[in-house]
């Protein structure tokens, strides 16, 4: 569950005077469950309370009606309510403080699918790859996905179907294997970031004490590499000194755009 909280009293709250950053901080239980804040413009703060679940539990949450609910999200706030809050005191200010609309209780899930496209019918973001939120990557994804196919399409010589289809494939193909990486490493990061078995809590230390800024900022590099980009507009410059993959498809609109 996810919310935008307006405290009252945001002078308790030092992490809000700090205009110049963005702070994130995390809090893991003893009963499978976590929470985490972040502070946002204007002295919100914006929060996430997650309850981890065995699988087969999951499968028949998932599809109860009641889980979705009112009452469900009203059974869950309780639940965080004493919960320890990394800014300080516990969750129950933040909680309370937080407009209902403002409130989401979504089912966290990871998969990659082999088939996203059929005919004329396509597939994007968590249509054909969830992630969980370890990594930060979900709308990137969705967009970057959208960025691939527009192109793909763009540079269909006409509306045939073997055209359709094979616009369809190199899309697949462009975008197939940055998914399934970013599937893996965001698996990862959640684990670390929350996860409670004793492997998870040894991976957290290893990863957050002795690991080195370079190495991390390596590891980065490698998902930050595949930066597709719109062919028929003004291509951005790499400014940094980070590898960029080749842009696709370039080459057509070079050529002159072909009308359809």
């Amino acid at each position: 569950m996810v919310g935008v909280s307006n405290p009252p009293n945001p002078e308790r709250y030092p992490q809000l005077a700090e205009k110049d950053r963005c702070r994130f901080r995390v809090t893991i239980g003893d009963n499978n469950d976590s929470c985490y804040v972040v502070t946002a413009p204007d002295n919100q703060i914006c929060w996430g309370i997650q309850i981890q679940i065995p699988e087969n539990e999951a499968k028949d949450l998932h599809f109860r009606n009641s889980e979705w609910g009112p009452e469900s999200i009203d059974d869950m706030l309780d639940q965080f309510q004493d919960f320890p809050c990394a800014f300080g005191g516990t969750m129950k200010e933040i909680l309370d403080a937080t407009p209902r609309n403002l409130i989401s209780k979504v089912f966290l899930e990871e998969k990659v699918f082999q088939t996203w496209y059929h005919g004329r019918s396509v597939l994007i973001g968590d249509a054909c790859h969830k992630l969980l939120p370890g990594a930060g990557q979900g709308a990137v994804m969705a967009i970057k996905d959208a960025v691939v196919l527009v192109n793909c399409i763009y540079n269909m010589s006409d509306l045939s179907n073997k055209s359709i289809n094979a616009a369809f494939a190199s899309y697949y193909r462009q975008r197939y294997p940055d998914a399934e990486g970013l599937i893996k490493a965001s698996s990862i990061y959640t684990k670390v970031m929350f996860g409670h078995k004793w492997s998870d809590r040894l991976v957290r230390r290893v990863a957050l004490s002795f690991i080195p800024d370079w190495l991390k900022m390596k590891m980065a590099d490698k998902g930050l590499a595949n930066r597709p980009q719109i062919n028929w507009l003004p291509l951005i410059k790499n400014r940094g000194s980070g590898t960029v993959l080749p842009q696709e498809g370039r080459e057509v609109v070079e050529k002159g755009a072909r009308e359809i």
